[in-house]
């Protein structure tokens, strides 16, 4: 086995995305999904290969990610929403099993997620970290497909 260093790839051309959006707490949602989709535009990954779908909240991205990661017509996925604290456990239930979810799909379909759901103290917050983190998101994606279509072509050459 040779050591060598994987030179990150932000190429986005030719890559397909599909994007669930959660409607709750839209107005940041929005924020997210916008610097998402104009950065995954400036990597070179072209409108008519990116699927957004919406959903009511976190706790339905996981789902809508898997039906997404079946048609295997995707290099990589992402989760956007936000989970503001309120007054309630409610906050840790819907951000840990999400996150939880989320995670599992990437793993049992072995397709890269990136994970834009915010979890956040208050509005604020929430809007100050939306830009950075959909603009991340959409790098995250671009570079673990990437990184995956590496890793396979590794693979291969190994079994011959």
């Amino acid at each position: 086995m040779t050591v060598g260093t994987f030179e990150i790839n932000l190429e986005g051309n030719g890559l397909r995305i599909g994007v669930v959006q959660a409607r709750f707490n839209a107005d940041v949602c929005h924020g997210l999904a916008a610097a998402c989709l104009a950065e995954l535009k400036r990597l070179g990954v072209q409108d008519d290969d990116v699927l957004l779908v919406s959903v009511p909240g976190a706790l339905e991205i996981p789902l809508a990610l898997q039906k997404m990661a079946e048609t295997e017509q995707f290099d990589a996925l992402i989760a956007i929403g936000a989970v503001i604290r309120g007054e309630t456990y409610h906050f840790e239930l819907v951000s840990n099993e999400s996150g939880a979810g989320i995670t599992r799909v990437s793993l049992d379909a072995g397709i890269p997620i990136a994970n834009a759901v915010l979890t956040t103290e208050n509005d604020e917050q929430a809007e100050i970290r939306m830009v950075e983190k959909g603009t991340d998101a959409a790098r995250v994606a671009i570079e673990m497909a990437n990184l995956a279509y590496l890793l396979d072509e590794l693979a291969e050459v190994e079994e011959e």
